[in-house]
């Protein structure tokens, strides 16, 4: 801090606010069993050092805003739930390379700058439409994610466990010094575009990616020999995000900026809030409205268009550029009818979001043979549905939402690979909901650089 930069310390009633959710319903929250153990816990956790830092979400606003503006476009994806046994530098970097080979798609493809968002460092919880889980006669708590309790079907791996917090935190530190690492250590450089693709099987999709890296090389070689400085393409920006859950995380991480005296949730750049927990009577509406982060919701094909405008309103009240991301969530059968009502209505209020594409959780299904999935070709079609209702509507499709990984794993059923339900047995790993391979994630930002090069 320089000498001419001022502490403002924080308003009482701040930070009573931050506490008003306490007297309100709050969906979604574990049972704790030990309170004991859970008061240490929050308490260790509210002296931990910051994941991340006000000035970072400050600017991560700032992209946000342009790409709601239509000047830039949002990749948000990574993992359904993180668990801590998955943080390994391999898979932190193949899901960082995926990310970055679909960045580079995207803009090579649509000349148009690309948000690079995460949904990792943070991504340990996940809403559930049960408490408990039965098998074979046995009823136990649901699994909540790593944050909260094991996936091993007994008593004391279901148990939610207050110390699990502590190894989130930890866990997501680690997962972030890794992100920055690659993105601000040479790893990310823009000459390396061949690099990233190594590792990875052979298919049709990384083809594809070859052959315009290539014409990337020549682009580039032809600006060096122009004499073009290319000191920008060395590093880029990569932001985190997770779904807001657990208040007994989230709340210790909320800390007060000495700069502006307002509340930031640093355990991640951008927090959204699900389906099942955006009532706006409820906690997580009242406590994420108070902090100074990008918010996003998520909204299903049964969204009103009351709703929309009173989340707005109680989000994004001063109409703040980069404030307020609208997470569509419809499924490719219900899209083209349950979204332009939503948007037409955001637009006619004055307000202006950023319009978000989750083609996933609304495509959900379970195989003849037991497994959670989701067909690519429902995935690809609520993508394009997205892209026709703001193309009809003349409003910017800002960006999309994907569950995917790095790995070769076998979880959505289509693509250039042909993934049929047998190759689900062999290749499936996600603990809660499927998830985009590596070459699956590279043909969805082929179609996406397609429709937004054509919007």
């Amino acid at each position: 801090m320089s000498s001419n930069e001022k502490v403002i310390q924080a308003d009482p009633t701040v930070i009573a606010g931050l506490d008003n959710y306490r007297n309100l319903v709050a969906a979604q929250q574990p049972t704790w069993p030990d309170q004991d153990k859970l008061e240490q816990v929050r308490a260790t956790l509210a002296k931990y050092p910051p994941l991340v830092f006000a000035g970072e979400v400050d600017i991560l606003k700032d992209r946000l805003a342009q790409a709601a503006a239509g000047k830039a476009f949002l990749l948000q994806g990574g993992d359904c739930a993180e668990t801590f046994a998955d943080a390994t530098a391999d898979r932190i970097r193949n899901r960082v390379k995926t990310m970055l080979q679909m960045a580079v798609v995207l803009t090579y493809g649509a000349s148009m700058p690309v948000v690079k968002m995460g949904r990792m460092a943070g991504q340990f919880a996940k809403p559930r439409s049960s408490d408990t889980e039965t098998r074979e006669g046995v009823e136990l708590p649901a699994y909540r994610g790593d944050a909260v309790n094991g996936y091993d079907f007994t008593l004391e791996s279901r148990t939610a466990d207050p110390t699990r917090l502590l190894q989130a935190y930890n866990t997501s530190a680690s997962t972030l010094n890794l992100i920055r690492a690659f993105t601000m250590g040479g790893f990310a450089d823009l000459r390396s575009v061949h690099e990233w693709n190594k590792g990875f099987t052979d298919n049709p999709a990384n083809s594809r990616y070859e052959t315009m890296a290539r014409e990337i090389d020549k682009a580039i070689k032809f600006m060096a020999a122009c004499g073009a400085n290319f000191n920008e393409l060395r590093t880029t920006e990569f932001y985190t995000s997770h779904e807001g859950l657990l208040f007994d995380y989230e709340r210790p991480m909320t800390r007060i900026d000495s700069r502006t005296g307002t509340p930031y949730d640093t355990s991640a750049h951008f927090i959204w809030i699900g389906e099942r927990t955006r009532k706006l009577d409820g906690a997580h509406m009242d406590f994420l409205s108070r902090v100074r982060n990008p918010l996003g919701v998520k909204l299903g094909p049964n969204t009103s268009v009351d709703d929309v405008l009173a989340l707005i309103e109680k989000l994004d009240p001063d109409r703040e550029p980069g404030r307020l991301t609208l997470i569509s969530r419809m499924g490719a059968g219900k899209i083209r009818e349950a979204l332009p009502k939503l948007v037409k209505a955001a637009k006619d209020s004055g307000a202006q979001p950023l319009w978000v594409s989750d083609p996933m959780h609304g495509n959900g299904i379970t195989t003849a043979n037991g497994y959670k999935s989701r067909k690519f070709d429902d995935v690809m079609d609520e993508v394009r549905g997205f892209f026709e209702v703001h193309r009809d509507l003349g409003t910017f499709p800002g960006g999309v939402h994907i569950e995917l990984t790095g790995d070769d794993v076998a979880e959505c059923l289509g693509g250039s690979e042909h993934i049929d339900e047998a190759t689900l047995e062999s290749r499936y790993e996600s603990l809660c909901d499927p998830r985009l391979n590596h070459s699956q994630s590279l043909e969805l930002a082929f179609l996406v650089a397609e429709e937004l090069a054509a919007k």
